[in-house]
């Protein structure tokens, strides 16, 4: 079915028996977020809060909620969307099999939006401040928009041909905003809007911009997917969608979906901002209060019978998982067309995303040497580091596909016993120090946006076995006590709290203690080549997740990562090892994410027998 509006897709979900109504009240202060999470959790279906507090518009959760619900939307577009990413993967394929793409040139006209006199999302007008109120986490710094597609124009090639849209973070009240017309508009770096923003600034300009909230599920997918150079995401709504996007122009000359629910229009000046956040965010911890542009909004619309769509966002896997999966499943084959010789790219979800990537490249530089290493996998770390968000990655490991053509870029615990089987500390570690990492990151210390990254390549034949139980005979110095095996390979040891890097000094007195002891340690530590110092060992090493968004989260490369019996030469590190990740919780950064124990209280008792939610999250 194609869905022309957010209510065809609930709609179509219902009848399906992927959607339920809720008709009780739910608060959207809290308690909604705590029902997403667990209906998450659970593999819950889509649901609809009909009767949510405080707002007169119903409030859509999950709706992305599982890989299965996401295809189902899409089942009869995918297969067109597949075909146009074949194209790009293999531009001669449609003459070699001209049969398979005899229709794509009616199918491409849907990449053309349909521009308008009028749309349903006009009929309406109101003030911001009755925009329902989402609140996912206690120490949020006010409402936020949580799936927003922001649309803006570059002031020097206006029009949708060279339009942007993303999924920046907007929030609708607190701090400093002004409730009546002022929203705070959080977008990191790498990211499109930037350049729009960047020439309305040159130009000395406003720049206009629309925040769309709901109409056909296409959008909001387009909105997260990293399309090739050259190709809106206005056109990919289209082909995916299985219809020409309607559009109609706005009070702020953008143009906007006639199908949207909801369109928030107005400008950022160039240089105004605004303090933004507190947010709970993707990586499991609250991205904290900054100075980010704010948004003076001109006019609200929505659609009679509008929907309002939301998502929570917090430590992975959350609903936007979904999202990563399917535009894996679509965008899969083109890695290697973007970046010749890379066989695959997996941003570690669990981690936290951008501070974690895997990658199996090709190792051909020197076939006919006796011993293979990485060389090549260095030229395609240095690409992979150059090419859009994957820009942001804070650790980068890379294996050679000729040591395991079979290897499975996803199975992540597959892939770190085949690394560690092979690296050698004293060549494979590279480093790039006081660089750019995720705005949303704070392992460092450094400010907004400033981190280390650190690369990892592997190859060659095997050289170790890999330990899956704690080395008879360990001994720690004083102040470390648990360890765990988090996985072949690879300890846990739980140390004192961090109370930060003395003034002067490179590392934490405790990471430098570890590293000495353990390269004198007699024990053989020669099947365990790398160690994770935390804070508490048992969680870390209980799931493989706990222990990559640990690990990958809560270390910056450059001041957290030294190798047991290393030294630094012509200003590479290395050494005999084991590499040592200082992964505890340090001072300068931000909170994890905790639930308010009243509101977990209160979604308890309504989950319970007899309860509106028994049965649907627990």
């Amino acid at each position: 079915m194609i869905h022309r509006t957010l209510t065809d897709a609930v709609a179509d979900l219902e009848r399906h028996g992927h959607l339920v109504r809720i008709d009780f009240p739910v608060d959207p202060h809290l308690e909604m977020a705590e029902v997403q999470r667990r209906l998450y959790v659970r593999g819950g279906p889509a649901v609809l809060f009909t009767r949510p507090k405080g707002t007169a518009f119903p409030m859509l959760a999950n709706l992305f909620g599982s890989i299965d619900r996401t295809r189902f939307l899409f089942r009869h577009t995918i297969p067109l969307v597949k075909k146009l990413v074949s194209l790009k993967s293999d531009p001669g394929g449609a003459a070699k099999h001209f049969w398979r793409y005899w229709d794509l040139p009616f199918q491409m006209l849907k990449l053309l939006p349909k521009f308008m006199r009028t749309g349903r999302v006009l009929a309406n007008r109101l003030p911001l401040t009755q925009l329902p109120q989402l609140k996912c986490w206690p120490m949020d710094g006010g409402a936020f928009v949580t799936l927003p597609l922001v649309y803006s124009e570059h002031p020097d090639k206006p029009g949708w041909m060279k339009s942007n849209l993303g999924m920046y973070r907007v929030q609708l009240s607190g701090n400093e905003y002004d409730p009546e017309r002022e929203v705070g508009l959080h977008y990191q770096i790498h990211r499109g809007i930037g350049v729009h923003h960047a020439a309305a600034g040159r130009r000395g300009e406003r720049l206009p911009v629309a925040v769309w909230v709901g109409g056909p599920p296409a959008l909001t997918v387009s909105a997260v997917m990293p399309l090739p150079e050259g190709m809106p995401e206005l056109a990919f709504a289209g082909a995916l969608g299985g219809r020409r996007l309607r559009m109609v122009k706005g009070l702020n000359g953008l143009p906007m979906p006639a199908d949207a629910d909801f369109v928030i229009a107005g400008h950022i000046d160039p240089t105004r901002t605004k303090p933004e956040g507190p947010f709970g965010d993707h990586l499991g911890y609250y991205s904290l209060v900054h100075d980010f542009p704010v948004m003076t909004v001109e006019a609200v619309y929505h659609r009679p019978g509008a929907i309002w769509p939301f998502t929570v966002v917090g430590r992975p896997p959350q609903e936007d998982t979904s999202f990563g999966e399917f535009i894996h499943e679509l965008t899969g084959p083109v890695i290697p067309t973007v970046l010749p010789g890379v066989h695959g790219v997996h941003a570690v979800d669990a981690a936290g995303v951008h501070p974690l990537l895997l990658a199996i490249g090709s190792e051909r530089y020197v076939p006919y040497a006796s011993e293979r290493r990485p060389q090549e996998l260095l030229t395609l770390a240095n690409a992979i580091l150059g090419q859009g968000q994957l820009s942001l990655a804070k650790y980068l490991f890379l294996v050679a596909k000729e040591d395991h053509p079979e290897l499975d870029i996803h199975d992540i615990a597959a892939f770190f016993r085949h690394l560690l089987e092979r690296i050698h500390w004293p060549r494979d570690l590279h480093f790039q120090t006081a660089t750019t990492i995720d705005t949303l990151d704070y392992s460092a210390g450094d400010g907004l946006n400033n981190g280390s990254k650190l690369v990892v390549a592997a190859a060659g034949p095997k050289k170790r076995e890999l330990g899956t139980q704690v080395p008879a005979g360990l001994t720690l110095p004083d102040g470390f006590g648990d360890v765990r095996v988090a996985l072949p390979g690879v300890l846990c040891v739980s140390g004192s709290k961090h109370n930060g890097i003395p003034m002067g000094a490179e590392y934490h007195p405790d990471l430098v203690r570890l590293c000495d002891h353990l390269g004198n340690c007699p024990s053989d530590l020669a099947t365990f080549p790398m160690v994770t110092l935390v804070d508490d060992a048992e969680f870390a090493a209980r799931t493989l997740n706990n222990w990559l968004w640990i690990t990958y989260t809560r270390s910056n490369p450059a001041a957290d990562v030294l190798v047991a019996g290393g030294r630094t030469w012509r200003k590479h590190h290395g050494g005999a090892g084991p590499l040592v990740i200082d992964a505890r919780l340090k001072p300068h950064m931000a909170p994890p994410l905790v639930e308010d124990p009243v509101v977990t209280r209160r979604v308890e008792e309504l989950a319970a027998r007899g309860g509106p939610l028994h049965g649907l999250i627990g």
